[in-house]
């Protein structure tokens, strides 16, 4: 199977080259306001609100951290997209063996899951607030956004764009009315932005809050998206897409910073300064805010959530289609890739409500957010391994400095982890001392460490690229074709105006020498239970008129023979083809369209999959 290009739907689908000065920046504006969603979700809300109301203004600094880290890291990674025409999973899997490629996925994956599980909460708990819907049934809504996302995909890469740009405003500006509403102590906030050392509760928040910043799917993301746009790709270029590009990130990102450093800022000065220190639910600080600031503080704090949740799932998918395609080079319908990953983000949601309440939805939260930064670790190794090959990269290769940073960054990532780990397994031998910490957890932790340390040393010792830049490998030489004389050719008819053109067609291959198998399928309840032995009325019409198409053949000179199979279509074409060794089959396409192929399924599609013979689909 052959890789393909990255969101190939959308692929170099916004021109840059036409447009001239502020125009030509704004081209390029747009793919860095997708990925700031994600900085921004009900995750990131949850660690800010907990962290605000618990330590005030102390983690204003690790904000900042978070920030200037994820502009370093995502910056590399529109690099990567720019200069290679690749995402993030796609050079991952040229650079590393195949082997890797798997846990690789399954760590990813793992991560959009624990971020689709933020969302689907944080839209439960903004309907909630909003129009006191039920969490359950807030939770069953979210499946309905998948619909959403397909509509935005037709309707192409900008009007996706300008959606996510809409939602990430109204954030904004909801929380920039809430801060004059709060009046926080500015001198307190200034304070907070002066590291300090963190352990127990406020390590575990500022963990949260990293891995609610940095997200790993974002990386991916990133990557791809940059490639939606088409430019000249001569060193001028290139330099030109990365330095607009970068412009794109420093602006969507400190947005993102404003919006999560409002969110801390109003949880301290509303929640922590009034002495409310355990306001860890997003449900506790909406109720809060109308009792101390009146009814207009949390109908736009639910807004926001709600825009919030919208905007970053539809990012999360996206992410998923990148990763899935990247790493193990398998394409699947955006419909169902969306569905699967909410379906497995709702139901660990609905486990929770129905085994523990709604209260804990908000530990599931944070949860969610500590998972993500346990991932990064996967990502970020492999991008700043990618971007410093000088041998891939050539001239776009980060700096020595640039560098340096990078792996700063991943050292304290990293390490902070590490300790999170650590400090996790060790509280929990000491409360319950289960043997499934010494016989599952641990073995997992070590085995996820090991392949860290590999993915780490790899690049190192190996300098060989699997597939390279030629997504869909070389052209191969054509040489002297022989004419193929079909002598069993089979024929699918349902009696529909179709079936004309779908016998001419077929007549063409193989002439006068050729037999032809007509072939028609009874899918009658009857026939699906009874089969060969069910004699209806449906199966005496259709035979009587399969035999007719023989005799109208016979006439015109050609050799034929009828064959009736029952109930499941693709099935029953395929064991009637290898019955009678067919050597081609000649297909009608219904064309059925949305709903109906979603209903009725493609007939041609399963029967391809089930015979090795060469296809011909009519239209």
């Amino acid at each position: 199977m052959s890789q393909k290009q990255s969101l190939s739907e959308v692929h170099q689908s916004v021109a840059t080259d036409q447009r001239k000065g502020w125009r030509r920046i704004l081209a390029f504006i747009g793919p860095a306001y997708l990925v700031s969603v994600g900085y921004m979700d009900p995750g990131n809300w949850a660690t800010d609100i907990a962290g605000g109301s618990k330590f005030g203004y102390q983690l204003i600094w690790i904000l900042l951290m978070s920030n200037l880290i994820a502009l370093l890291l995502q910056s590399l990674s529109a690099r990567l997209g720019i200069v290679r025409g690749l995402d993030l999973a796609q050079a991952s899997r040229n650079a590393y063996p195949k082997w890797v490629n798997f846990p690789l996925f399954v760590l990813a994956q793992t991560a959009i899951i624990a971020c689709d599980l933020a969302e689907v909460i944080g839209m439960a708990i903004g309907l909630n607030l909003l129009f006191g819907l039920p969490l359950i049934w807030g939770i069953s809504i979210t499946i309905s956004d998948t619909v959403l996302l397909l509509f935005l995909l037709n309707k192409g890469m900008r009007k996706m764009e300008v959606f996510i740009v809409s939602m990430v405003f109204i954030v904004g500006i909801s929380f920039l009315v809430e801060m004059f509403i709060v009046e926080p102590n500015l001198k307190d906030v200034i304070k907070g932005f002066e590291p300090s050392m963190l352990s127990g509760q406020a390590l575990y928040i500022a963990i949260g809050i990293i891995g609610a910043t940095v997200m790993p799917h974002n990386l991916y993301l990133h990557s791809s998206l940059v490639q939606t746009r088409k430019f000249d790709r001569d060193i001028k270029g290139i330099k030109e897409a990365i330095k607009f590009n970068f412009i794109d990130t420093a602006i969507a990102l400190n947005l993102a910073f404003f919006v999560n450093a409002a969110i801390l800022i109003l949880a301290a000065a509303a929640f922590f300064t009034n002495g409310f220190h355990e306001v860890a639910e997003i449900q506790d600080a909406h109720k809060l805010l109308s009792h101390i600031f009146g009814p207009i503080a949390p109908a736009l704090f639910a807004i926001a959530l709600i825009a919030a949740g919208q905007s970053s799932t539809i990012t999360g998918t996206l992410a998923g289609q990148i990763i899935m395609e990247g790493h193990l080079n398998l394409r699947i319908q955006p419909w169902l890739r969306r569905l699967i990953t909410r379906l497995l983000a709702i139901i660990p949601a609905f486990f929770t409500i129905l085994l523990f309440g709604n209260d804990a939805l908000g530990g599931l939260l944070i949860l969610s957010q500590v998972v993500l930064s346990l991932q990064l670790g996967f990502a970020i190794i492999p991008l700043i391994h990618l971007t410093s090959d000088k041998k891939e990269m050539k001239d776009f290769t980060i700096k020595t400095w640039v560098k340096v940073l990078a792996w700063m960054s991943a050292v304290v990532i990293v390490s902070l982890n590490i300790k999170l780990v650590i400090e996790e397994i060790s509280g929990w031998i000491a409360e319950s001392n289960g043997w499934y910490i010494y016989a599952i957890v641990i073995p997992v932790a070590v085995a996820i460490g090991l392949l860290l340390i590999y993915i780490f040393i790899y690049p190192f010792i190996s300098k060989n690229q699997r597939i390279g830049n030629v997504p869909h490998g070389n052209a191969l030489a054509i040489e002297n074709i022989d004419k193929i004389n079909y002598k069993k050719i089979g024929i699918t008819v349902d009696f529909s105006k179709n079936d004309r053109n779908t016998i001419r067609h077929a007549l063409i291959q193989g002439g006068k020498d050729a037999h032809y198998y007509l072939i028609h399928v009874v899918e009658t309840a009857a026939a699906r239970y009874l089969g060969k032995n069910v004699m209806d009325h449906e199966t005496q019409t259709d035979t009587e008129n399969l035999e007719k198409y023989c005799l109208n053949l016979k006439d015109l000179g050609y050799k034929s023979s009828s064959h009736i199979g029952f109930g499941g279509t693709a099935k029953a074409i395929a064991e009637i083809s290898k019955q009678n060794g067919i050597e081609l089959l000649v297909m009608g396409a219904h064309g059925h369209k949305g709903l109906k192929d979603l209903i009725f399924g493609t007939t041609v599609d399963s029967v391809r999959h089930k015979v090795t013979i060469p296809v011909l689909i009519v239209r």
